[in-house]
């Protein structure tokens, strides 16, 4: 447990260093793999953040995902809530926490049937522009 505290403790320091030189970029767009242990598929999941999916017997909502601009180290950050559905309809929380790209086997929801870890974070609006189009002429 002590470990693992640890680890997140130096995870979370890369990604936001104390002096504040890296901007995050907060993204809408949540995408994960999803492995179904039964079938052996592994399925892309683009999620909304504030949205919820299913995958197979679990709900997931992602709450923020937040990657580095392109000129700074790659670390891409997503806070997740998962539940399973279980056989008596009820919910159960069975993972709420911080989920890291670069370390898919340290964060990610471990499920007897199904496995789920972020791959990263993208945007629904298109890249800002830093001046006009150039057009031939």
């Amino acid at each position: 447990m002590l470990k693992r505290i640890f680890t997140l403790s130096l995870l979370a320091a890369a990604f936001w260093p104390a002096g504040g030189d890296a901007q995050s970029i907060k993204n809408d767009i949540v995408v994960f793999a999803a492995l179904d242990k039964v079938t052996a598929q592994i399925s892309p999941l683009e999620i909304r953040v504030n949205k919820t999916a299913k995958f197979g017997a679990l709900t997931i909502t992602p709450r923020a995902c937040n990657t580095r601009p392109p000129t700074e180290q790659p670390l891409t950050a997503a806070f997740v809530e998962v539940e399973e559905t279980q056989l008596d309809n009820t919910h159960k929380r069975i993972f709420s926490g911080w989920m890291f790209a670069e370390s898919p086997g340290l964060h990610g929801v471990e499920h007897p049937v199904f496995d789920v870890w972020l791959t990263s974070c993208k945007t629904s609006a298109p890249p800002a522009s830093a001046g006009k189009a150039w057009k031939p002429e």
